[in-house]
């Protein structure tokens, strides 16, 4: 449990592929921690998420966004700069969870302000550490903001 919270670490996926959503899914499962993981399955459907429009107007704020890059209609990188300009949701941190290890792509991310960028492992094992990891270091060894921005 995370320090002066009383509740399950929250994390939004936005991933459009079934079977990286899955591997998430499962990679959490074995992590030491509970938490819980919703899927948006495009950026268009993250950002309504994140915005609490239509259908998720009362989806709760994630406590961490991981974000898949290339994915149809809106991509990760338009997602990224919608959430950094956004003052209701630039607080949030937002790991990029993607298949690119371009120096000009990891470049580009951090440009956009996101809060670290890991590249999918392609063995089961790996990803699951990932999950892992991102887990402990998020909700174990960081600090987030507890207060949310009005």
């Amino acid at each position: 449990m995370m320090e002066g919270r009383h509740t399950v670490p929250h994390v939004l996926l936005v991933e459009d592929s079934e079977s990286d959503a899955e591997l998430t899914r499962l990679g959490f499962e074995r992590a030491p921690m509970e938490v819980t993981l919703d899927r948006a399955r495009d950026g268009e459907e993250g950002i309504a998420f994140l915005r609490k429009e239509g259908p998720y107007a009362s989806a709760p704020t994630p406590d961490l966004v991981l974000l898949d890059l290339n994915m149809p209609r809106m991509n990760g990188r338009e997602v990224l700069a919608e959430i950094a300009k956004d003052e209701r949701l630039r607080h949030l941190p937002v790991v990029v969870l993607t298949t690119s290890s371009a120096d000009r792509e990891v470049l580009n991310m951090y440009q956009l302000r996101c809060s670290s960028y890991v590249v999918k492992p392609l063995s089961f094992e790996e990803f699951a550490q990932a999950m892992a990891s991102i887990a402990e270091y998020w909700f174990k060894t960081v600090t987030l903001p507890t207060a949310r921005p009005a």
